[in-house]
Parts: C-alpha cells; structure tokens; sequence
C-alpha cells in the first residue's frame, strides 16, 4: 500500500509516499525559511499564502517517483491539527481534492502522532526495520509542543507531562533573538554551544525541585533576558557560545532528566526522541550517556525524521488504514479528532 501524505501545518508544505511498512518512497519539503526570517518568527497569513504557491508542485514532486504516478497512490493522509489553521486548510482541501477525484480512502492524522510514530521510518528499503518494542516512553520537543508520552500502540498514546509555559523550541529561538543570533535560533544556539563553556554562566535549572514530570522553560528565558540587561548583549563568539552553552545544557537536562523519570516511573526501558529539538546535538549526547548509565534503550529518528515532514503523517495515517478505519470527505481542522488519536489522553504526573 503507497501513502501519500500532506504536511502543512505550521511553515513546512510538505509531501511524501511511504509504504505501509515505513519505507520512505519519497519525502518533500518546501521550506518557508526566507518568508518568515524578516520577521523573527512564523507570521501565519504568509504561512499559509506560501502554503497556497506551494502545496501543488509538492504533491507533484512526491508522486512522481511511482511508476504511474497518481494512478500507484492507494491512499490520502493528511495533518488536520494541531497547528495553524488557515495553513491547514490549504493541505487538508488539496488532500481531500486528490481523494475525491480519484476516489481514494482519506484519513486525517494528528501531527503529535506522527511525530511520536515518526522512529519507524526506514529512509531506504535497505535500512532494516526499527526493533522497537511497544510500549515506550516518547519525548516531544518541538518549537509548538514540549510532552512526555506513553505509546503502547498507535492508536493507544497518553500523555504523561508537557509545559506548562513555553515548548523547549520556542525556548531556543526566544533566546536566540535576545541574544541577536537570528532566526530560526535552535540550530545556531546548538552550533554555538559546542564551542562555549556550558558551566560559565549560572543558571536555574527548569522545574528541578517538581517531582512531576512537567516542563517549564519560561523561567530559564527570564535568567537569560535578566543575564543580557545586565551585562548586555554579547559581542564576541565567546561570550556568545558560553551564554548558549549554559543555557542548552539547562534545557537539554530537563528534558533528559524528565524523561528518564518518565521511564522509571512507567516501568518502561525504551526512550524514544521526537520532534525538531531532537536534532539538537546537545541533547542527543546528553541523552545516549544518561540511558546508557541506567539501562534505558534510546531511539533517535534520523534528523529528516525529526523535522516536520510529511512522511511520519503518511506512516501514521497508514497504521489507521491498516486497522480499516477511514474518514469521510467532512473531515476538517474543526471536526472530532480521528480515533487514533481520541486515547491521547493525560495522566496524572506524581
């Protein structure tokens, strides 16, 4: 079965083919990077304009590595949230478009779930298989969510803690712009904080003395902002890789530190690591070297895994299809959530 899958919920139109198995046929992209960087951030009415220019030459792209073409995709997915919601109109209408006119199945699936999914994409038909024994815990960072979860199948996710204020990327890239680093910040505070001293400037680390496993990273931008107004904005590399080496290594022990928790608490030894943030290189070593000291298995998708993509949607949709369900063309940013995602419930964090 070849799934194509659509991707447009935040600044990333994407699409992609991926077989029921998880291997990658193809994989798109269109980055709005040079729309938004002007501004410091995604400024949504131009998300979803380029979303407009850019959906169809994407889709096209995609599916012009089969044969046939249109005539070999068996199935739609498509992102229906969360996320920007005039950008997710645009891929949810040419998603249900290609559906109707080819009367194909459609499902809609949630961006969280295809990240959370997202470990079990195999980038080549050579690439064997990811073992990967459910249930796991997950760890989601991304510049829009920050959340623990427990995945004990596809359609069987709950969520254990998230932030309580802003998510770990919108962290790094808040961050970025005091410091006068550009945008997006979380790739240039990461490649910063590799040359810099990550003990040089004291500062709180997030939601320590909380036994819970919630995250808090607004406070730890407050350090940072008071650190700036203080000693003013760092002029020399220096100056500018020790503040972004301090400041990762107390984001990157939180979220370590939480998820291992996390794994305790659940009894589970398997972590896996989700969303943009895990491409961060501080957080991956900090990651391996802290599972490897307690026994916990570690999983880190390939960074094009870790991104928004459309592939993870086209993967997750795929585990719906299999189960037999399907959505009708009603299916909008506003409709119920699709039922492999209405158990994506909280716990209770002790």
């Amino acid at each position: 079965m070849n799934v194509l899958g659509i991707e447009s919920s935040c600044d990333e139109t994407a699409a992609a083919v991926v077989r029921e198995d998880g291997v990658v046929l193809s994989d798109v992209v269109a980055s709005q990077f040079e729309v938004h960087t002007p501004y410091g951030g995604v400024v949504p009415e131009l998300a979803s304009r380029a979303h407009l220019s850019n959906v169809v030459p994407v889709i096209e792209q995609a599916v012009r590595v089969l044969p046939r073409g249109f005539a070999d995709v068996d199935a739609i997915a498509v992102t229906n949230g969360p996320g920007l919601v005039g950008a997710l109109l645009v891929g949810l209408s040419a998603a249900k478009a290609i559906a109707w006119s080819r009367n194909l199945p459609i499902v809609g699936v949630n961006h969280l779930v295809g990240h959370l999914l997202a470990v079990y994409l195999r980038r080549s038909a050579e690439t064997p298989a990811v073992e990967l024994a459910m249930p796991y815990v997950a760890l989601l960072a991304s510049g829009g969510h920050t959340a623990l979860y427990r995945v004990d199948g596809p359609s069987d996710i709950a969520q254990l803690g998230e932030t309580r204020d802003d998510a770990a990327g919108e962290a790094f890239d808040k961050v970025a712009k005091l410091i006068g680093l550009g945008y997006p910040g979380g790739p240039i505070v990461d490649k910063l904080a590799a040359l810099g001293d990550p003990k040089a400037i004291k500062l709180p680390l997030p939601m320590r003395n909380k036994h819970g496993l919630e995250f808090s990273f607004s406070g730890l931008k407050t350090a940072v902002a008071q650190h700036v107004h203080k000693h003013g904005v760092p002029t020399s590399e220096r100056e500018q890789a020790d503040l972004c080496a301090s400041f990762q290594r107390a984001v990157v022990r939180s979220l370590v530190d939480k998820s291992l928790a996390a794994c305790a608490r659940e009894g589970v030894p398997r972590l896996v690591l989700g969303g943009g943030v895990a491409a961060n290189r501080g957080l991956r070593t900090l990651a391996a070297e802290r599972c490897a000291a307690v026994g916990v298995q570690l999983f880190v998708p390939p960074i094009a895994s870790c991104t928004d993509n459309a592939a993870m949607i086209a993967y997750a949709g795929a585990q719906r299809l299999i189960r037999g369900e399907r959505d009708t063309l009603d299916l909008s940013v506003f409709s119920r959530s699709p039922p492999m995602t209405s158990s994506l419930s909280r716990s209770q964090s002790a």
